[in-house]
């Protein structure tokens, strides 16, 4: 079928919703509210027009349905389709909910509080490697957003004065941003990929790994030598501990990470989708939270303070509704047909025909991933490509989607987070701190290339 009024409507209306998201922040409107319009309106043009016969939907098998040739078996396809684009994005937020819920808990045991006794150097130098490290690798298992927060929270114990915080936190954003890349519970965007069956996890761990280390370790390197990083930083005796651990911080910091880490185990194993595992592991980490003790003399008065109950409470319930109103938004452009092909499906040809070198295209999308969120874009592109599972292309997308949002302190959910807890001023990072994302990321971009290139030719 030729475009329609309707087809122009479902687009402009993502695009308007796309602005909105974008200027967020001058706007003063949360991103949530355009998401969740463009998923309703999105579904809802889609809808007249079928039902006016005239546009045609296309389901996830190729198959086209319009209420002109077959009324009511367009009718059961229609249902179906809108069925399986909720089921498929509803594993992404659950599979969400279970994670944050389980770090919310170690959070509420003080758990992450044991990490912060292992940093003793005073160095800086020694500290910007020490947190650098630490946020690589943790934000491969409690998510790069999670990782920022939790080691912001410490560095306010061990560095006391602002200047030199804000070179830390920034390094934090770069590390956490690389680190939640090759991991498929690392990112929102990695975890997308991984749901869908475009990624595996040893696929995706072999591919990324080493590009997202050269991602960190050369801004880092870089930022090592600059005059702020001289000398040591004054940190008390009892900066290390600004406040006692619970009987529980130790076993809940181990129980719960050891069960966000069993996630791909399970997969692999039982071949079930991973939000399974993820509510598996939940259920293991709050029952021993509904038992355990956390203080010597602990009460049924206190354990409210530490229920998985007020955990759940803690959540960032817009983020979640955020994700549900992109993911479905892309869907209805996922579904609407012209050409036989869906929209987006039709818009990747024709890019593939102005920008024939993939490479150069989904280089461009970690670009854009520093201004636009990288959550529609990783969704766009995953409606647009048909590879197949561990297509070197997915493993890039996961690589310049983490990680390209790096260049701007509101490109990444870590970077917004960073901005938020020290007043991170936007022309700031821009000037100090987005040539050393800048460098790595291109840095990390031809290490993947190279081993592409070997791998692949």
């Amino acid at each position: 079928m030729e475009w329609t009024l309707f087809h122009i409507a479902a687009i402009a209306i993502f695009v308007l919703a796309y602005i909105l998201i974008v200027f967020e922040h001058p706007l003063r409107l949360n991103k949530t509210v355009p998401a969740l319009f463009a998923a309703s309106l999105g579904w809802a043009i889609v809808s007249f027009g079928f039902q006016l016969g005239s546009v045609d939907i296309i389901d996830h098998h190729g198959h086209l349905f319009n209420t002109g040739v077959n009324n009511s078996e367009a009718q059961t396809g229609f249902t179906d389709v809108l069925l399986h684009h909720l089921g498929k994005t509803s594993e992404i937020l659950i599979f969400l909910i279970g994670a944050m819920t389980i770090v919310e808990l170690i959070d509420l045991h003080r758990g992450f509080d044991i990490i912060q006794r292992w940093i003793r150097t005073r160095k800086k130098t020694h500290l910007l490697w020490i947190i650098g490290f630490l946020a690589f690798f943790l934000s491969a298992v409690i998510d790069n957003l999670t990782t920022t927060i939790v080691l912001i929270t410490l560095l306010r114990r061990i560095i006391h004065s602002r200047k030199e915080k804000l070179w830390f936190a920034s390094l934090i954003v770069i590390a956490a941003n690389a680190g939640g890349a090759w991991s498929p519970i690392g990112d929102v965007t990695t975890t997308m990929l991984w749901i869908a069956h475009k990624t595996t996890t040893l696929k995706l761990i072999e591919s990324l790994i080493l590009p997202s280390l050269v991602c960190f370790i050369i801004p880092a390197f870089a930022l090592s030598k600059l005059p702020i990083m001289k000398g040591n930083v004054y940190i008390p005796e009892d900066a290390a501990v600004e406040r006692d651990t619970l009987l529980s911080s130790r076993v809940m910091l181990f129980t719960g990470l050891g069960g966000i880490l069993s996630v791909p185990f399970f997969k692999g194993i039982t071949h079930l989708p991973p939000y399974l595992g993820m509510t598996l592991a939940l259920g293991v980490v709050w029952m021993l939270s509904e038992y355990i003790h956390p203080e010597e003399e602990f009460t049924e008065e206190r354990r409210h303070l530490y229920s998985a109950h007020r955990a759940l409470s803690r959540i960032e319930m817009s983020s979640i509704l955020f994700f549900f109103g992109i993911l479905m938004a892309v869907a209805s452009l996922e579904t609407i047909a012209v050409h036989k092909v869906s929209v987006l499906e039709y818009a990747a040809e024709q890019l593939d025909v102005l920008v024939p070198n993939r490479y150069v295209v989904f280089t461009l999308l970690g670009f854009f991933s520093a201004i636009i969120d990288n959550v529609p874009l990783v969704a766009a592109a995953m409606g647009m490509y048909d590879f197949p599972t561990d297509h070197h292309l997915w493993h890039y997308l996961a690589y310049t989607a983490g990680t390209g949002g790096s260049m701007l302190i509101i490109g990444s959910a870590a970077g917004v987070a960073a901005m938020g807890l020290e007043k991170i001023e936007f022309i700031w990072y821009l000037k100090r701190i987005g040539w050393l994302a800048l460098i790595g990321f291109l840095a990390g971009a031809a290490v993947f290339i190279l081993m592409s290139s070997f791998h692949f030719t």
